[in-house]
């Protein structure tokens, strides 16, 4: 087998494997070529004296050496010479033990708790992140692909997944959900809280703008409810003045905080509250009228018409780089890279929170991990193996066969130097 000869192409090289290859031969080409030029050196030199025997000594020495390094080397991989020579072709006649001695090793020295520990403490993963996210540049384009990635999961929902979700999954659970209880809770809370007084005063706001601003409206309304036989003149003037009374009415509880309508709006509703939690009757009811606003279709249609309102909403503003979901993105980006900059203990935390995710799946599935390294060796044949790691480490021991060829030269040099003396 020369020297020179590259080893045959591996299935599946990549643009690196080529390079590595052409680095591989290259190696086997200066290493090949010191074996050359020692065996001519020492051609030449044969059974000269004097400086030239040194000359000859080292040559022969250097052939020594290149010549055994080269075996080993190649026995690495493959029978030197095509010979089956014992306890050669290493790589290739024991593989598998190799990649379970690698496996070990990767798993008892690497994936051990302290270990990764140690190196991501000494990353600094938060503040990578701080001033990786610190730089413009870098939080548009976080926001760019979140952007991305929320519009193409939008566009996946399709309203057959709305309606499935309505129908199959909230509309059976709301029917088992007794709904009294909850609403009796949540408008005993209201009430305790005073929440219920807004919205008083603004039902109470519109309605007073409304009748002022809509009279001829309000005394339609009234005239159509007249006594057919009360002249016109008169059903007018009487609908003329209950506007005026009614609108100064809904002024006087808009303005009066303990205005007596108001009052009967508090016991109304607290007396609602309370047989919602405790009167069957109007828990009944209450359920009755659940049911009936559940099985009807405009719950399914209302659903799907929200969910489009809403997905085409997000999705406008999301396409949008000034719309106000990606500008809230930018300023919560911003706003975390700057805490995560100045808040030591924030960091601190984060790092910690890091590592404890790391070491809980590495201790969990580190195992499974590493065994990609056995399953994958044990798919390859053995020249395939041999093939590969020769690709990787080749060209590194080559400089066995160079350091082989000058090493052996400087001591058949100083062999034949002793000589020279005791003779």
């Amino acid at each position: 087998m020369s020297a020179a000869t590259a080893g045959p192409q591996v299935s599946g090289d990549t643009a690196a494997d080529a390079e590595r290859r052409r680095a591989l031969r290259r190696m086997r080409g200066v290493a090949g070529g010191l074996l050359a030029l020692a065996a001519v050196v020492y051609v030449v030199t044969l059974g000269q004296d004097g400086f030239l025997g040194f000359v000859n000594a080292g040559a022969e020495a250097s052939m020594v050496g290149a010549i055994a390094d080269w075996f080993a080397v190649t026995a690495l991989f493959r029978h030197p010479l095509g010979l089956p020579v014992p306890h050669t072709a290493l790589v290739p006649r024991r593989k598998d033990e190799l990649g379970r001695g690698l496996q070990d090793f990767v798993t008892d020295n690497f994936l051990q708790e302290q270990v990764i520990r140690e190196r991501l403490d000494a990353v600094g993963v938060s503040a990578r992140v701080s001033a990786w996210l610190g730089e413009e540049e870098h939080a548009e384009r976080v926001v760019r692909e979140v952007a991305e990635v929320a519009t193409i999961a939008l566009s996946k929902v399709r309203d057959e997944h709305v309606e499935a979700l309505v129908t199959e999954a909230l509309v059976p659970r709301f029917h088992e959900e007794p709904i009294s209880p909850l609403l009796g809770g949540l408008l005993t809370s209201v009430l305790d809280d005073g929440l219920h007084h807004q919205l008083v005063d603004l039902g109470l706001a519109e309605l007073h703008d409304w009748l002022r601003e809509n009279p001829r409206t309000v005394q339609d309304v009234l005239g159509e409810r007249a006594p057919w036989w009360a002249p016109e003149s008169v059903n007018e003037r009487v609908t003329a003045r209950v506007h005026v009374e009614i609108v100064r009415w809904i002024g006087d509880i808009r303005s009066d905080p303990d205005h007596r309508a108001r009052q009967a709006i508090d016991r109304l509703l607290r007396q609602l509250a309370t047989d919602l939690l405790e009167d069957e009757d109007t828990q009944q009811r209450a359920e009755r009228l659940k049911d009936r606003l559940l099985d009807h279709p405009a719950v399914v249609r209302t659903g799907i018409s929200v969910w489009q309102a809403l997905q085409r909403a997000l999705s406008e503003s999301l396409a949008d780089p000034q719309g106000a979901v990606r500008l809230r993105l930018m300023t919560e980006v911003e706003a975390f890279a700057t805490r995560l900059g100045d808040d030591a203990e924030l960091r601190a935390r984060l790092d910690g929170r890091a590592a404890d995710a790391v070491v809980f799946v590495v201790d969990r599935y580190g195992r499974e991990l590493t065994t990609v390294i056995t399953s994958t060796i044990e798919r390859w044949d053995g020249k395939e193996a041999a093939d590969r790691i020769e690709l990787h480490v080749g060209r590194d021991l080559q400089f066995i066969r160079i350091n082989g060829t000058v090493v052996g030269g400087l001591v058949g040099v100083l062999i034949h130097a002793v000589s020279v003396v005791i003779d």
